[in-house]
């Protein structure tokens, strides 16, 4: 990896790590549903004269926005809400860590609808650790409300259908010839349209348009939802979808350090650990003989792994 890709990564890193600490802050002013609007829109309005730009032209025939109106569904509207929705009870370091199962759930969702059906002792062994470390995090044996609370099956709801994104995408939307950039430029329009819809559900409340919502919401859409994926597909382009894959391995840690910096929130040792077992279990996840399928998935410029 080079110099310059190294900086892009940790730029990626911290972009993409910090985005739970400004849904927090943004979420002193604005419902969830006003954040994801919001954030999808100004990532939309970052890809999209980028992508024009470059000479590409949005896909034309239905079938194809018809698929990117579900991925828009499953891979930003649902989750992007649920974390919103999570982080309201939920502190925002939890919801870095329990973002990490999100490659868990897609080996699994991928087993089961068949899309990738390789089975090696790592990949059971990663499922398990993987598991074990998201219930770790919640410390049921001190608590059982804290492992049942709403906030925190959001934020693992969320990071599930992140994972059924990407089975959905590589089934229908990576082999259709669509530049990456294009792709997301036009999912976060699909996005941005959904959640127009979404608005009556929770999104006509006036919001406070106090300075650290407004500029939180502002650093979330533009930086982290446009500029993040620019970086990423940079990376990919240089040093592939593995080397770029690496980032997601760095988000938690990102999530917690900010958290008890910015807003004081507790690091708690069951936390440590809990995260340090997600990793692990990722990291046993992705030991595979062979590419396969489900490694190619990049939706809206995440890699493999869901990164923000």
């Amino acid at each position: 990896m080079s110099r310059g890709s190294l900086v892009r990564l940790v730029m990626l890193a911290l972009l993409w790590g910090s985005g739970f600490l400004w849904i927090k802050l943004a979420l002193r002013g604005f419902t969830p549903v006003q954040i994801v609007l919001v954030r999808l829109a100004l990532g939309a309005l970052v890809l999209i004269p980028i992508a024009l730009h470059r000479g590409l032209r949005f896909p034309a025939d239905r079938t194809t926005w018809g698929h990117l109106f579900v991925a828009a569904l499953v891979a930003n509207a649902i989750p992007y809400t649920l974390f919103g929705i999570g982080e309201q009870t939920v502190d925002s370091g939890v919801a870095g860590v329990l973002n990490a199962t999100t490659p868990l759930w897609t080996a699994l969702i991928a087993f089961v609808v068949g899309t990738d059906r390789t089975a090696t002792w790592s990949r059971g062994a990663g499922l398990t650790l993987g598991f074990v470390g998201a219930m770790v995090i919640f410390t049921p044996w001190k608590s059982a409300s804290e492992v049942a609370s709403w906030g925190g099956l959001a934020i693992l709801a969320a990071s599930a259908s992140y994972g059924i994104s990407y089975v959905y995408m590589g089934k229908f939307l990576t082999n259709r010839g669509i530049p990456p950039i294009m792709l997301s430029a036009a999912q976060l329009t699909a996005g941005t349209i959904l959640m127009i819809l979404a608005l009556p559900l929770g999104g006509l409340t006036a919001p406070d348009l106090r300075f650290d919502a407004v500029i939180s919401l502002l650093i979330l859409g533009v930086l982290g939802t446009g500029v993040a994926y620019v970086l990423n597909y940079r990376l990919i382009t240089d040093d592939g979808p593995t080397l770029a894959s690496t980032v997601t391995y760095l988000l938690p840690v990102v999530a917690v350090g900010l958290g008890f910096l910015v807003v004081n929130e507790q690091v708690t040792a069951s936390m440590v650990l809990g995260m340090l077992l997600v990793l692990a279990g990722v990291a046993l996840v992705q030991r595979r003989p062979q590419r396969s399928k489900v490694s190619d998935l990049l939706p809206l410029g995440r890699n493999r792994n869901g990164r923000r």
